[in-house]
């Protein structure tokens, strides 16, 4: 029997990295993609390219349906067209300064869409086990960590706070229903793929565009904000693992590090042999309203149940997000 997965938020970073994974055992994988004028499909397209794609056949297990989270009608007609096996749930306005520009459509898309499918799944009676993303930025400023799974949540932003809820709206169906969902809580998880609107990515980006002399400086906020850097490719395995266990749970995924945007900095311009003291400027027009300070998670258990483990460090993700930059700037202003 061929599996079916259905993938909320498949054109984002984690949705692409977990359809390749999915397709590379055998799924057959459906995303669910809003309707827009212009395509954002650039992190998927490879899937549509079947003559050069080297998986063999993909052909007629990749579908795309329209279909919006505040959305519940799109959403119930989406589960009984493909009746899936497994769900995961990546779709979200993700971007935290952004949830303070916007704290009203955060709310409804990351908080409401999630009790808007589990609502779809509870009264369709689909049997089907669903993977929640969370957010480390649940913890806030709550501890300096390591955190774990019984560590206090204190979220400080309005996307934070808009994940909680669907943490325990997900924790309530699970015991109220009976319903398998479980929460994956990933501390923060880069790749080539990352929008560029997120530091790991501005820094890749700005200090490949210095280096090749397309721009002079790189305006950031917060240095000295620390956070728990992994590979997002590393970490879609882990959410793939949870829903192969027989019992829904709760599971850190994170490195277990620590390291500040400041040392992230340092670490790509030194791959260019460059001193980022003379390019980066930090400007409190970029800072947060409620800044989080640290995060640094604790994966013990998902290391003892799921068999998962971090594989790339920081230093090999820093150096592949900047490779790739530089292909694509270059590429971009025809300097290959």
């Amino acid at each position: 029997m061929i599996k079916k997965a259905l993938i909320t938020g498949i054109t984002g970073q984690d949705g692409s990295y977990l359809a390749e994974f999915l397709l590379s055992k055998n799924y057959e994988v459906h995303g669910m993609v809003r309707r827009a004028s212009t395509f954002n499909r650039s992190r998927i397209e490879k899937y549509f390219d079947f003559n050069n794609y080297n998986k063999k056949n993909i052909k007629n297990r990749f579908y795309l349906h329209y279909g919006d989270l505040i959305d519940s009608s799109s959403i119930s007609n989406i589960l009984l067209k493909t009746k899936p096996h497994e769900i995961y749930n990546l779709g979200a306005q993700s971007h935290v300064a952004t949830s303070f520009e916007i704290p009203e459509y955060t709310l409804e898309a990351t908080s409401y869409g999630t009790l808007k499918l589990l609502q779809c799944v509870k009264n369709l009676k689909i049997n089907t086990k669903i993977y929640q993303a969370g957010s480390s930025e649940m913890f806030g400023n709550a501890s300096s960590g390591p955190l774990n799974e019984k560590s206090n949540f204190y979220p400080s932003s309005p996307y934070a706070i808009a994940k909680l809820y669907s943490h325990w709206i997900s924790v309530n169906y699970r015991e109220a229903y009976k319903m398998f969902i479980s929460n994956g809580i990933l501390f923060n998880h880069e790749s080539p793929k990352r929008g560029e609107n997120f530091v790991t990515r501005k820094i890749t980006l700005g200090a490949a565009a210095i280096y090749l002399d397309l721009q002079k400086k790189l305006i950031l906020g917060n240095l000295e904000a620390k956070r728990d850097w992994g590979y997002a490719k590393d970490y879609v395995e882990a959410m793939w693992l949870m829903l192969q266990q027989k019992k829904a749970d709760d599971f850190i995924i994170a490195t277990g590090k620590m390291y500040s945007v400041k040392y992230f900095c340092k670490l790509v311009f030194e791959i260019l042999d460059l001193d980022y003291k003379k390019y980066v400027i930090s400007d409190k027009r970029y800072f947060r309203p409620t800044e989080v300070d640290n995060l640094r998670g604790n994966y013990n258990k998902a290391k003892k149940i799921l068999g998962w483990e971090p594989k790339t460090s920081i230093k090999e993700l820093a150096k592949m997000m900047l490779d790739s930059d530089l292909q694509y700037l270059k590429k971009k202003h025809g300097k290959i």
